[in-house]
């Protein structure tokens, strides 16, 4: 994952959910929390998405395009969080929007 640990405990999400910056588009909320020397990502998907094949689809397209970006990240914990509107969006388009959120939080070096 570029050099990025996976978060995995509930405390850790409910840290960078309450002290994080929140980005949205139509289909992917980000929220970052930029920190010297910490490089760390999680990946969600709620029930409102669909089944268990659905929400697994949605995090794996969601870390297919974080591995494309890692390297020119800042340091800091990234969630994305998948919307519904993600099955309803072409690769390009999904694309198109996962840039956006990474490129308004200024997550880019």
């Amino acid at each position: 994952m570029g050099g990025f640990q996976t978060l995995k405990l509930h405390k850790e999400f409910q840290y960078v959910y309450n002290k994080g910056k929140t980005q949205h588009s139509l289909s992917v909320v980000l929220f970052f929390l930029p920190q010297q020397g910490i490089h760390k990502v999680g990946f969600t998907a709620t029930k409102k998405l669909g089944n268990a094949v659905k929400r697994n689809r949605a995090k794996r397209r969601m870390r297919a395009l974080f591995r494309e970006h890692s390297d020119s990240l800042k340091d800091g914990t990234y969630i994305f969080v998948a919307k519904t509107g993600l099955f309803e969006r072409s690769y390009e388009e999904f694309q198109h929007d996962f840039q956006k959120v990474l490129t308004r939080a200024k997550s880019f070096t």
